[in-house]
């Protein structure tokens, strides 16, 4: 957010940071109320406002049952795109099979939810867990939230589209740790998915190449898509 740089470029600290993001966060439900025409603005709400209850969950899936009690999905079609469509959020899809092209192989009713500005994240946590963050003192459940939100803003940001793969108990995702990466290796060996030759690690590490997958330091995820457009070339050249 410009006036969030800007408030920061001109104290030097963070001190003043939250009111001006927390008011964002008023702003954005005010615009709700004002635009949201057509459907039930309650319910684009809820959705907004529990965003942090998805994320903490281990699958940082939305799940319809953590909105409101006894809330059905269909009683809310339509409210999560609303927020995408307005600037507010980016979906981020569940993909039936790791094929091109993506958008033909992803399920519109498996997604979950990002905010497209992840000091908003912060912003709607509880003061106490907003401090720690700040200070990094404690990230805790937010962790692997906040490392998603940041990859994910980063590459909408590149006009790329947001999907994740799921295929049984395994799972590809963003990780804050630098981890084992046995399902990105799967899905490189996997021999249905022949369109699949490299892989791509965000990670707490300088640029390298193993043979099967990139790692790319995390602050490096704005450059992925220039990346696959130029470099990607060169690199699939010296893999035949």
């Amino acid at each position: 957010m410009p006036a969030v740089i800007k408030q920061f470029l001109k104290d030097g600290t963070f001190s003043n940071i939250l009111a001006i993001q927390q008011q964002f966060v008023l702003d954005y439900e005010e615009d709700i109320t004002k635009y949201a025409d057509g459907l039930d603005k309650v319910k684009i709400k809820n959705i907004y406002r529990n965003i942090p209850v998805f994320l903490a969950q281990e699958n940082k899936k939305f799940q319809i049952t953590k909105v409101a009690k006894n809330a059905r999905s269909r009683d809310y079609v339509g409210c999560a795109d609303w927020l995408k469509d307005a600037g507010v959020v980016n979906l981020c899809y569940c993909l039936n099979d790791a094929t091109l092209p993506l958008k033909g192989n992803y399920d519109s009713s498996k997604y979950k939810i990002y905010y497209h500005d992840t000091g908003l994240l912060i912003a709607n946590l509880d003061e106490e867990s907003s401090d720690d963050l700040r200070k990094s003192q404690n990230l805790g459940t937010y962790k692997g939230a906040i490392y998603e939100n940041l990859i994910g803003q980063m590459l909408t940001a590149q006009g790329q589209e947001l999907f994740y793969y799921k295929k049984e108990n395994s799972r590809l995702e963003v990780k804050s740790k630098d981890g084992a990466t046995a399902s990105l290796n799967n899905l490189i060996s996997y021999p249905s998915y022949s369109d699949v030759r490299f892989g791509i690690k965000l990670a707490h590490k300088n640029i390298g190449f193993n043979g099967k997958f990139y790692t790319i330091p995390y602050f490096c995820a704005f450059l992925i898509k220039r990346f696959l457009k130029e470099d990607f070339v060169i690199a699939t050249n010296r893999g035949k």
